[in-house]
């Protein structure tokens, strides 16, 4: 097989990937190439972490995640925000997918991490095949216009030790 990951924090990328990487969000997600463009340097910092999947030398899929800052209920802690999921077309449903996942959860496990996303429902499902857990919509408040997604965490061992708590995601750019 051709297949290969990279894993780089956005320091280390080059225009060319952070090129490739926008043109692969813009099938997906249809903005112009300088609305991609403005939204990585804007919201992307250099800590970031940028995992490429490759056949041969191209990247047909890509995920990102972002190292941010929460409060639960008067701690602040550092988390992974698990932000991109995204493969080429023609390579969806070929189970690449469950290899940037076991990738991704592996990283956050190396990283000492809990991890947070927002989904729609139709891909809580999807998210629970690799261990993540949902969460109640009061146990959590996401500062971004995403109020009607769901929350979801993972290796969250240590994170709550009590069951009465609420996280405020707050450092989300």
């Amino acid at each position: 097989m051709n297949y290969s990951i990279s894993s780089k924090k956005t320091y280390q990328l080059s225009s060319k990937e952070i090129n490739t990487i926008c043109m692969l969000k813009n099938t997906y997600w249809k903005y112009s190439m300088k609305s991609q463009l403005d939204w990585f340097k804007k919201n992307i910092k250099k800590n970031d972490i940028h995992n490429m999947f490759y056949f041969k030398s191209q990247i047909i899929g890509y995920t990102l995640l972002r190292i941010r800052s929460c409060k639960i209920n008067t701690f602040v802690k550092k988390y992974i925000l698990f932000d991109t999921l995204i493969l080429s077309k023609s390579f969806r449903k070929k189970k690449i997918s469950s290899l940037l996942m076991n990738f991704n959860n592996e990283l956050i496990k190396l990283n000492n991490k809990f991890s947070f996303l927002i989904c729609e429902k139709k891909m809580i499902n999807f998210y629970k095949k690799f261990n993540w857990k949902t969460l109640e919509k009061k146990k959590f408040n996401f500062l971004a216009n995403n109020l009607n997604k769901n929350g979801m965490v993972f290796n969250q061992k240590n994170l709550i030790k009590k069951n009465n708590f609420k996280i405020e995601f707050f450092d989300f750019k």
